[in-house]
């Protein structure tokens, strides 16, 4: 009998590239989603509203994994005080329904494997390597990251394997930040961001993939893990790798820091700052990244 994975934010980038790895791998899968779509043989749909507290409580039903993607894009506009909560609720008041659901309906749920972010440790400009013992960070993206995995731990406590990826920017063929990135590149106008100094800390989607399957698979996979290679790449070193990739030049100045605060606002942090962020603990579990450079990752989307 097929094991089943239940994901939330199931259509989005991530949750249809894992979708289609664990079809693949022979998992039957279910997805959570406000707009169900036309089910297949291997994937069907179950309807919720986070806004309106609804869940369609037989989602769980003969599931055997939780996989947390559900999360409003932190960076489609600006972080007016209603983003911000809309980013915020989309993460806790989701996490908090599957919990009621968990505790209040019979399961045979094992693990629960949440998305979380990088930007736990706080958007700065920093030399330092956070490691996942490091503290929560100051700023709002980090506020909500503490949120998010506290409402989290509490599905632990009703003796579920719960496991946290703690993601950085993701790196796809479509509709990833990547894609963003290329115009301006693509007909050798790209440049550095703000200072350019400032690290990104980055994963291939296939790799992300990957991990969440690990951590369904290895029962040693317990608390929270960054989901990044763990390279010292800075945002100038990836403009210049792409340029080489795309055979374009990468002559023009940086563009400066006030221009993405006036376009922006706060929400500018994202691509103004960026930390180091160490692998370690992932990689000691035994997990080996696919694409663990730049240049392997940039030849796979871009080739």
């Amino acid at each position: 009998m097929k094991k089943t994975v239940l994901i939330t934010g199931g259509t989005g980038l991530v949750g249809k590239s894992l979708s289609q790895l664990l079809v693949n791998k022979g998992y039957q899968v279910s997805i959570l989603s406000r707009k169900p779509k036309k089910e297949t043989e291997e994937i069907r749909y179950f309807q919720w509203d986070v806004e309106k507290g609804i869940i369609d409580d037989s989602c769980i039903d003969n599931v055997d994994f939780i996989i947390h993607l559900a999360g409003e894009n932190v960076a489609k506009s600006r972080w007016t005080a209603r983003r911000k909560r809309q980013i915020l609720e989309s993460r806790t008041r989701s996490t908090e329904l599957l919990h009621q659901l968990l505790s209040q309906k019979e399961h045979r749920v094992k693990a629960f494997i949440s998305s979380s972010a990088t930007g736990y440790y706080g958007t700065t400009n920093s030399t330092k390597i956070f490691e996942e013992s490091d503290p929560v960070g100051k700023d709002f993206l980090a506020s909500v990251c503490s949120d998010w995995e506290a409402a989290v731990d509490a599905i632990k406590k009703l003796e579920i394997r719960t496991a946290k990826l703690r993601t950085g920017v993701v790196l796809a063929k479509e509709k990833s930040a990547l894609q963003k990135m290329l115009p301006p590149f693509s007909i050798g106008l790209g440049a550095a961001l703000g200072g350019g100094k400032q690290y990104f800390s980055w994963i291939h989607i296939e790799d992300l993939c990957r991990l969440y399957l690990n951590a369904i698979e290895h029962t040693s996979l317990e608390g929270s893990f960054n989901a990044v290679v763990g390279d010292a790449i800075t945002n100038d070193m990836l403009g210049s790798a792409i340029s080489k990739k795309l055979r374009r030049p990468y002559f023009m100045p940086n563009l400066p820091s006030f221009l993405f605060h006036f376009l922006f606002g706060e929400m500018a942090v994202i691509l103004l700052k960026g930390s180091q962020i160490s692998a370690d603990k992932i990689k000691k579990e035994g997990f080996v990244f696919k694409y663990n450079t730049l240049e392997k990752a940039l030849d796979n989307l871009l080739g």
